[in-house]
C-alpha cells in the first residue's frame, strides 16, 4: 500500500483540486442565485450582475443562521425514539447516535406554522437567498477552521482514512477527524441530516448507497425546506396562488426530505459517516449547498412561471412515483438484508459468499444493477426539474450535477468494494455487470 498521504491515494486531484474546489463551489452556488432571478436565467452564460459585498455581507443574515443551527441542535438533543450504534471503529468502540431527525422535522415544521400564524413574513425570505447564503459560507468556513484544529490533537484512532495526507489544504478541505464529538454531540452526524434538509424541504438525502456507503448530497441540517416553503409562499402572494409547477416541485423534495428522516438510521453505515472525515466538503455541503443550489427549481419558478397542465403533471408525478418505488425499494431491501438475512422478504434472495463473512445481494433489486438506489434518485432528480419546462437548461443543473456526482461516488463505491471484497466483488460484478442504468451504464 503507498504510503499515507501519496498522491496516488489523494482524491479530488490533491491538494491543488481542493484548493479549486474551496473556491469553484461556493463560486457555482453565488451564479445559480444570480441567474435564477435574471431574465435570461442561462446556466453557462455570466451572471446578470457581480454583487458587492455590502449586498452580500447583513450581519442579521448570520444570526439568522446560527438561530437555524442552534434551534436545530436543541431538537437534536431532544429525547430520541431511538438510540443506535453506529459501525465498528478502529478501537473496536461503537458510537451512539440519537434517531430523533423526523421528530425534529415536525416539531420545525410546528413552530414554523405557529411563527407564520403570529405574523412572521416567511415570504420574505426569497429575498433574503443572497446574504443568507453568504453567512451560510462564511459559517461553513469558520466551522471548518475549528474542526481542522480540534483534529490536530486528537489521537490518531480517531482520523478519517483520507483526511490526514499532511497537506493543510487537501485535510481542511477532505476532513481530518472522523467522527468529531463534543461530549454525546457528533457535529457530522448532526449536519449529514438536520440543518440542511429541513430547511431545504421547509428551503434532498440523504443519499443511500449499497455495501456501507452513500453520497454527500443530502444533508438535514440545512434550510431547504423552509427556502422552498418561502419561495411557495411568495409565489402565492405574486399570483393569487402557487402554480401546480410549484405544488409538484415543493411535494417532491417534502416527500424526499421525510424520507431521508423517516429512516435516519441507514444513513449510519453511509460512506460519509463511516469513512469520509468531517472537513470542508461535508460541512460546506450540508450547509449551504444543499438548501441554496437543491431548491433552484423553486427559485426558478418563482421568477420564471411555467404553465403546466394536469396531464403533463400526471406523467411527472408517475414518473416521480417510479423513481420513488425503486430507490425506497432498493434500500429497504438492502437494509431489511443487513439488519436479518432470515427474514422473509430477503431469504429467498441469491447471495454470493466473501472472504469477511459477509454475502452480496446478486437478486432482486441489486441483482438489477450494483446501484439501484443511484438509478431511483436520478428519476427523482428529472421529475423534480420537468415541471420547470424545457426552454431552458437552468433547472436541469441539480440533474446533470447529481449525475456526475453519482457516477463519482459509484467508482469510489466500486474501489471501496473491491479492496474489502476481492475476489467475491469480481464474481459480483460479472453476475451484475450494470452499473446503475440497466443496459446503458
Amino acid at each position: 500500500m503507498a504510503p499515507q498521504g501519496s498522491q496516488a491515494e489523494l482524491e479530488f486531484g490533491g491538494p491543488l483540486g481542493a484548493a479549486a474546489l474551496l473556491l469553484l463551489l461556493p463560486a457555482t452556488m453565488f451564479h445559480l442565485l444570480l441567474v435564477a432571478r435574471s431574465g435570461p436565467a442561462r446556466l453557462l452564460g455570466p451572471p446578470p450582475y457581480l454583487p458587492e459585498l455590502e449586498e452580500l455581507w447583513r450581519p442579521w443574515a448570520l444570526l439568522l443562521c446560527l438561530t437555524w443551527l442552534g434551534l436545530q441542535a436543541a431538537l437534536y438533543l431532544l429525547p430520541a425514539r431511538k438510540v443506535a450504534e453506529g459501525q465498528e471503529l478502529k478501537d473496536k468502540s461503537r458510537l451512539r447516535y440519537p434517531i430523533n431527525g423526523f421528530q425534529a422535522l415536525v416539531l420545525t415544521a410546528l413552530l414554523v406554522g405557529l411563527g407564520v400564524s403570529a405574523g412572521l413574513p416567511l415570504s420574505a425570505l426569497p429575498e433574503m437567498l443572497l446574504p443568507l447564503a453568504f453567512a451560510a459560507t462564511l459559517t461553513a468556513f469558520i466551522f471548518s477552521l475549528l474542526l481542522y484544529l480540534k483534529a490536530l490533537v486528537a489521537p490518531a484512532s480517531a482520523l478519517a482514512p483520507g483526511g490526514n495526507s499532511g497537506n493543510p489544504i487537501y485535510d481542511f478541505f477532505l476532513g481530518r477527524e472522523l467522527n468529531p464529538r463534543i461530549c454525546s454531540f457528533d457535529f457530522k452526524y448532526f449536519c449529514e441530516l438536520r440543518p440542511g434538509l429541513i430547511g431545504w424541504a421547509l428551503h434532498l438525502t440523504s443519499v443511500e448507497t449499497d455495501w456501507e456507503q452513500t453520497a454527500l448530497s443530502h444533508p438535514l441540517c440545512n434550510p431547504q425546506v423552509l427556502i422552498n416553503l418561502a419561495l411557495l409562499m411568495q409565489e402565492a402572494e405574486l399570483r393569487g396562488s402557487p402554480s401546480l409547477a410549484m405544488w409538484l416541485v415543493n411535494g417532491f423534495q417534502l416527500l424526499y426530505v421525510g424520507d431521508a428522516l423517516w429512516h435516519e438510521e441507514a444513513v449510519l453505515t453511509t460512506m460519509d459517516i463511516i469513512h469520509d472525515g468531517f472537513g470542508f466538503m461535508l460541512a460546506f455541503g450540508d450547509l449551504a449547498w444543499v438548501p441554496f443550489t437543491y431548491s433552484l427549481q423553486a427559485q426558478f419558478l418563482l421568477y420564471h412561471p411555467e404553465p403546466l397542465g394536469l396531464p403533463l403533471a400526471s406523467v411527472i408525478c408517475l414518473i416521480n412515483a417510479v423513481g420513488y418505488y425503486i430507490f425506497r425499494g432498493a434500500n429497504s431491501q438492502k437494509n431489511t438484508f443487513r439488519k436479518n438475512p432470515s427474514d422473509p422478504r430477503v431469504a429467498d434472495l441469491e447471495t454470493i459468499s466473501t472472504a469477511t463473512g459477509r454475502r452480496l445481494l446478486v437478486s432482486g433489486w441489486w441483482g438489477m444493477v450494483r446501484h439501484p438506489n443511484y438509478l431511483g434518485d436520478l428519476i427523482m432528480a428529472l421529475a423534480w426539474s420537468l415541471p420547470c419546462g424545457v426552454s431552458h437548461l437552468l433547472p436541469y443543473f441539480y440533474l446533470l450535477y447529481f449525475t456526475a456526482l453519482l457516477v463519482h461516488r459509484e467508482a469510489r463505491d466500486e474501489q471501496q468494494c473491491l479492496q474489502k471484497y476481492g475476489l467475491a466483488w469480481h464474481a459480483y460484478c460479472q453476475r451484475v455487470p450494470y452499473r446503475i442504468v440497466p443496459y446503458i451504464y
